[in-house]
């Protein structure tokens, strides 16, 4: 479905209110995507979709389409870019009709044209029987199609979407999650930025992580888990629950355990061979005639890919009493000292650093 780089940021660099809002943004999109941008609010998300539209001006960097520098052509973005925001942009007091009608006009679409691509839209969105209905009369949902519908009247090749399923109800936002998946595969490549991180990673081809105005890392959501949480967590609860037993048990025999500890009463281990070490669970459980009572065995998913990468940026180039005031942070959030030590190794910062900031807490 990817053939190449259409869109490519360089350097891009974004300043509001003497705030910097972007910072040295890199990225490329692939033609025919669903590229996601996944943030909390505030990280940046709108910002660089509304400069990637030209709607902000470059402080410093360049946005290119097929190497080609659009920034200055205001005539290119709007043939080449559709962009819906979370706030409808079609008119309340027109027919969903007349709203295709009259976007078709603003792009100067000729009558003919106007005629056949909002038939085709309307069916597309499926409002093909609320043509006649007033824009206000519409439900959330059915809202949010039209102003997508009216988005797409010019036939873009790029189509921004920011936030698409905000206030939808679970039942309207996998309708929607279906709606652009079937836009893309009607070749437009798909831009989408979201908060919903569980609901997003199964719909993009990539993601961004963007936080704090930097570009954290961009990739496969699969390969973005592999490369950060390569580790299984296997919870377990058992009855009569002398987990320092069972720890014990395991300890005599050479198991892939990166982490083990207990929690809210629970076993918690964290593992890259989850197999083996629950082999070897059930052995110590039958050998300490513990009852297993409930196990849950978890994948990594995009939101702990998200808080591992937020979590390194905190700390990043931090000093030792940065290390020591996000340490304290963590523990007052119930986390202990070796759950913390596990987590800053894990995100690869140096020993001897976390070592001094621990030994000032005791």
């Amino acid at each position: 479905m990817v053939d190449s780089s259409i869109i490519q940021c360089r350097g891009v660099y974004k300043k509001l209110d003497k705030k910097l809002v972007l910072n040295n943004i890199n990225l490329n999109i692939n033609n025919g995507e669903i590229f996601g941008l996944i943030g909390v609010s505030g990280a940046g998300k709108t910002t660089l979709l509304r400069c990637l539209i030209g709607f902000y001006k470059l402080d410093k960097g360049s946005i290119l389409y097929k190497n080609e520098n659009i920034a200055a052509n205001a005539k290119k973005i709007r043939k080449i870019f559709a962009f819906a925001t979370q706030d409808n942009c079609f008119y309340e007091k027109l027919t969903v009709q007349e709203n295709l009608y009259y976007f078709g006009k603003l792009y100067g679409l000729k009558k003919e044209q106007i005629k056949l691509t909002a038939k085709n839209l309307l069916g597309l969105v499926e409002l093909s029987e609320s043509e006649s209905t007033l824009a206000k009369d519409l439900s959330g949902g059915m809202k949010r199609r039209l102003d997508m519908a009216c988005a797409l009247m010019h036939d873009p090749k790029i189509l921004i979407l920011d936030e698409p399923t905000a206030g939808l109800d679970p039942t309207l936002r996998k309708h929607m999650w279906g709606l652009i998946q079937r836009i893309n595969q009607g070749g437009v490549t798909i831009i989408v930025s979201s908060h919903l991180l569980s609901e997003i990673e199964h719909l993009c081809n990539r993601i961004g992580i963007i936080n704090d105005g930097e570009l954290l890392k961009v990739g496969p959501p699969d390969q973005l888990k592999m490369q950060y949480c390569k580790d299984t967590e296997i919870k377990l609860e058992t009855q009569p629950g002398n987990y320092a037993k069972i720890m014990k048990e395991l300890k005599k025999v050479s198991l892939p355990i990166n982490y083990i500890t207990e929690k809210e009463h629970k076993l918690i281990i964290y593992t890259p061979q989850a197999e083996v070490v629950m082999h070897q669970l059930l052995l110590a459980l039958r050998s300490l005639r513990e009852h297993l009572i409930d196990v849950d065995v978890d994948k990594a998913t995009l939101i702990e890919v998200f808080e591992a990468l937020t979590e390194k940026q905190s700390v990043r180039g931090a000093d030792e009493e940065k290390v020591l005031s996000y340490v304290k942070g963590a523990i007052t959030k119930g986390f202990t000292k070796d759950q913390i030590r596990f987590l800053l190794l894990k995100q690869g910062w140096p020993e001897d650093t976390i070592n001094a900031a621990m030994i000032k807490l005791t």
